[in-house]
């Protein structure tokens, strides 16, 4: 009788404990969820910084990586997006686009002085390097890699995706953008406000 008291409340302290950490783990997901929500009703996006050079419209935006990560990962395990968000948060993603003023395409020879194709590839290959972000600690960080999303002529806007690593996530930034492309000199964007308090 002793031996299977002795066992009984073994099982009862293990079970007890697997609630314990059952509710630990539903706390920590409900704190997730609550701090994705409010990122999603900011918009996910910090402001658009838009600037206007020889006819060019540039304007940056920079997006959370929570955003990339929730679209692909989806929302069911958020405790595990927040885990891949906590190795990565030293990273940071920004969405550049430019369009010329009446919707032509920017990148015929007129503008860029190269062939399309070559505007192509030096859109897809070459541009990151035109790229740095200021820290407010006066750190200049260089762009890590760009994305050149093709529309093909369908659409009259170009975007890039700009990476950038090894900030903190609450720092203040500036995007440096020393155009070589259309050669309109170089364009500022300062991020004011990190998207996320953490």
């Amino acid at each position: 009788m002793k031996v299977f008291n002795k066992a009984l409340c073994f099982v009862l302290c293990v079970l007890a404990l697997s609630c314990k950490n059952d509710e630990e783990s539903k706390l920590d997901d409900s704190d997730i969820r609550f701090r994705y929500f409010n990122l999603e009703k900011q918009g996910w996006k910090s402001k658009r910084h838009l600037q206007k050079a020889d006819g060019i419209n540039f304007e940056a935006t920079e997006v959370p990586i929570q955003y990339y990560l929730l679209k692909n990962m989806g929302n069911s395990d958020l405790i595990k997006v927040d885990s891949i968000y906590e190795v990565n948060k030293r990273e940071r993603v920004i969405e550049f686009t430019f369009e010329q003023d009446y919707e032509e395409d920017l990148l015929q020879e007129k503008y860029t002085n190269l062939n399309y194709e070559k505007s192509v590839e030096y859109l897809s290959f070459s541009i990151q390097n035109d790229f740095t972000v200021v820290t407010s600690k006066h750190d200049t960080i260089a762009c890590t890699g760009a994305l050149f999303e093709r529309t093909f002529k369908i659409a009259p806007k170009n975007k890039l995706l700009l990476f950038f690593s090894g900030i903190n996530p609450n720092d203040h930034i500036q995007l440096v953008y020393q155009d070589k492309l259309f050669k309109t000199g170089t364009l500022k964007f300062r991020f004011k406000d990190p998207i996320l308090k953490l």
